[in-house]
Formats: structure tokens, C-alpha cells, sequence
């Protein structure tokens, strides 16, 4: 196919969204690839019809979101691009669960800085169940007294698991693939790329909403970034999380160079192709990636922002974050809008 008709195919029937009732179906994989491959003006394009379909199918609202890094480090699963693995040798803070009411306060800063989404984060496989009891009493303060919605990021949980935590107020549950099943070997050996479906199933069967992504810039080819993102389309998500590699020193990963601030916008583009309805947030590395070229997350499709700090790595100002999306022609939530 010609490469700028490539570009510009699919302003039809195929990215419709859910309103009106068509079918949301997106491109296929074969065209994924052809986009990923564009170089040149073609990309223009690209990210054209990657806006025009965000902002047909999800509007000019951009959806923030932040997290606490609630327990840090200590982590047994061996991912290389982890700073808080067993196997890492960076130096972060290394911490168990942290008390509620800094959990609370977390949330309250992210709500005063216009976050709808707050989510609590932490390492390891899963919580035992007193960890999950304290969180679940900060899910209730948060739910009840703040103007945010709470979500959470603990691991491998089960559904008796995440029903104590919808009881509480959870409303969204987050756990990442991280990398395309024919990749995440070279990434992982202490568990299976399956096992991350499970806790997606369990919290979708409880009732909950859903947070899955991944990573970019680990070492995979383009292909297999089709297939992490054909993964998530069959998933069904309602939010995905789209993060590039920070390679952190002490980490397996550290030598592994950034990706150009290009390339990972098409991989933002055709994740909006490919996902067409669904929320697509930038999270981590866009600032060590993407540098001046932050503000075209979203002439590329995304719609929403991870705004604060990280998990091990600090995020910018979020004052910054909220003048970028002004100046990127989108409208920031209610709360926000003063800030």
C-alpha cells in the first residue's frame, strides 16, 4: 500500500465509535504494521487522522491521572526494566506499605491539581491481606471524602481480593502487560505473560473498571508492538496506559537507548487506530522520550496524562503539564481548568 494512503485511510465506518451504536472495530494489525513503518511527511498525516479520530470518539477533554508510589521496592519479579526488582542495583527509596493518611493526602494533592483518576501503586507480586485492609480503609476516605476517582495497581489480585477493594470504593483496577507475549521472555522469567490477564478478568468480573498498557522502547520490534496493542483491543480495556523506557541505571535495561520522540508518537497514533474509543493516556518516560515534543502526545490520538511523579523517577511540574495541554488546543477537566 502507498504510504500516504495509508495514512489516510479509515476515516469510515472502521474507527466508529461506540455513540450511535456502530461498531467499534479499529485498523488491523497488517495496517499497524505499514503505519509504524511510515518515515517522513507521511507521519503528518498520521497523527492527523490519529486527532481527527480522538477527537471524533473521545472529544478535547484531556483525562488526568496520577499515582502514589505507596510501597517501594523489595519486588521478587525480575522484569529488566525495573528499578524495584530483587535483580536491579539502582538506587531509589526502598519502603513498606506507607499509612493510610499519606495515602489520603497523596490523593487530595492530585485532586487539588486536577486529577480525576488517582491510583494507588505497589510492588511486588500482590499485598497480604493486612497490606490490602489498610488500603481498602484509604480507598474508603478517598472515595468518600475526595473529589477523585480512586483506582488501584497491587499486583496479581483475585477476585475476593478485589471485591474487598470495590466494597471500599475502588472504581478502577490497573495492571500492565508490559510487552507483547512473543517479547516479555526477554523481559521476565519469574512469571508468565498470561498471568497478567487474570487480574484484568477478575477485577472486570467484580464490576470494576480497567487500566492495561504497556511499555515501548524495551527492545521489541514494531510487529510486537502491534501485538501488545492487538492484545489490549482484545482485552477490552477501558483505559490504556501507554509508557516509553526510562532505562534506569542498575537496571537490565540501562544500556538500552531511548527511542526518537517520532517513533514513539506513532506508536501513540496507531494505538488510537487500533483503539479508536478507549482512553489512551502518556504516562512514564515521556519526558526522558518525547523532551520538547510532549505537547504532540495529543496531535497523536491520546487523550489523557499522567501528571506528578512516577514511580521511581520524578514527572515535571504539574503547572507545566496543565499550560501544555492548553497550548495543544485541548480543554483540561472542570477542576483543573484553574490551574
Amino acid at each position: 500500500m502507498d504510504r500516504r494512503r495509508a495514512a489516510r485511510r479509515g476515516r469510515g465506518g472502521r474507527e466508529g465509535g461506540r455513540g450511535g451504536g456502530a461498531v467499534v472495530r479499529g485498523i488491523g494489525r497488517r495496517e499497524a504494521l505499514e503505519l509504524l513503518e511510515l518515515e517522513g511527511p507521511a507521519v503528518i498525516e498520521l497523527f492527523a487522522r490519529a486527532s481527527r479520530v480522538r477527537h471524533e470518539r473521545r472529544g478535547d477533554v484531556a483525562a488526568l491521572c496520577s499515582i502514589v508510589n505507596a510501597r517501594s521496592g523489595h519486588c521478587g519479579e525480575d522484569c529488566a526494566f525495573c528499578a524495584q526488582s530483587h535483580r536491579a542495583r539502582a538506587v531509589i527509596e526502598r519502603y513498606p506499605l506507607i499509612p493510610g493518611d499519606r495515602i489520603v493526602e497523596a490523593a487530595r494533592a492530585a485532586a487539588a491539581a486536577g486529577a480525576t483518576c488517582f491510583s494507588i501503586v505497589t510492588s511486588g507480586r500482590r499485598p497480604g491481606w493486612r497490606d490490602l485492609v489498610s488500603i481498602a480503609r484509604a480507598v474508603e476516605r478517598i472515595a468518600r471524602d475526595l473529589p477523585v476517582r480512586p483506582s488501584a495497581s497491587l499486583g496479581l489480585l483475585g477476585v475476593a481480593e478485589l471485591r474487598v477493594l470495590r466494597d471500599a470504593g475502588l472504581r478502577r483496577y490497573h495492571h500492565n502487560l508490559e510487552t507483547a507475549e512473543s517479547h516479555f521472555g526477554a523481559i521476565c522469567s519469574t512469571r508468565r505473560w498470561a498471568d497478567g490477564l487474570r487480574p484484568i478478568a477478575a477485577a472486570r468480573r467484580v464490576g470494576l473498571s480497567t487500566c492495561c498498557g504497556g511499555i515501548f522502547g524495551l527492545g521489541e520490534s514494531r510487529a510486537q508492538r502491534v501485538e501488545l496493542l492487538a492484545a489490549l483491543r482484545d482485552l477490552d480495556v477501558d483505559s490504556v496506559p501507554l509508557n516509553f523506557l526510562h532505562a534506569i541505571p542498575g537496571t537490565r535495561l540501562e544500556g538500552q537507548p531511548p527511542l526518537a520522540p517520532l517513533e514513539a508518537l506513532k506508536c501513540v497514533a496507531v494505538a488510537r487506530l487500533m483503539l479508536p474509543d478507549r482512553e489512551i493516556r502518556v504516562c512514564g518516560g515521556r519526558g526522558r522520550v518525547l523532551g520538547d515534543f510532549q505537547s504532540w502526545v495529543f496531535a497523536a490520538g491520546a487523550d489523557g496524562l499522567m501528571v506528578g511523579g512516577y514511580l521511581t523517577t520524578p514527572g515535571r511540574p504539574v503547572a507545566d503539564d496543565l499550560r501544555m495541554v492548553r497550548e495543544a488546543g485541548m480543554r483540561l477537566p472542570e477542576r483543573a481548568a484553574g490551574g
